[in-house]
């Protein structure tokens, strides 16, 4: 199953649960969007020919993050761009998730693995603004 989570005309995040299934290539991004997002199921003894990325220049605005749950369970809190919570969801083994816009916060529910990925280069301190989570008497599970 694929989730869209929308708020105010943005789009918060794309998770593509564990149990998604389909023949052949998609993208769940747009051809613009700074990170691209897709998903391939090919056949046995299926050739992706030989190829090489060429050099392009890309400007980045904002830090997008794909996060692969690997073990565990994890609740992801959303909150827009000007840090108000929206919701929560739960992600499990084998989802997928990217974090297009606004603001995250994450919390471990089981000991849990994850592998991100996110355009660099990481600025740091500069890279982010870190602010108080939501009190969790006021969650909206989703």
């Amino acid at each position: 199953m694929i989730e869209i989570i929308n708020h105010a005309g943005l789009q918060l995040a794309i998770i593509i649960r564990s149990d998604y299934k389909k023949e052949g290539i998609e993208f769940f991004t747009n051809d613009d969007d700074s990170q691209q997002l897709g998903y391939m199921n090919r056949d046995e003894g299926y050739v992706i020919p030989p190829h090489r990325h060429n050099i392009v220049p890309r400007a980045v605005h904002l830090t997008q993050e794909v996060l692969f749950i690997r073990s565990g369970k994890v609740r992801v809190d959303f909150y827009d761009n000007d840090q108000n919570y929206i919701q929560s969801t739960v992600l499990e083994k084998g989802d997928v998730i990217l974090l297009s816009d606004g603001g995250h916060g994450f919390k471990m529910l089981e000991k849990s693995e994850m592998i991100e990925v996110k355009q660099g280069p990481y600025c740091g301190e500069r890279d982010k603004v870190r602010f108080l989570p939501i009190d969790e008497n006021h969650l909206i599970l989703k």
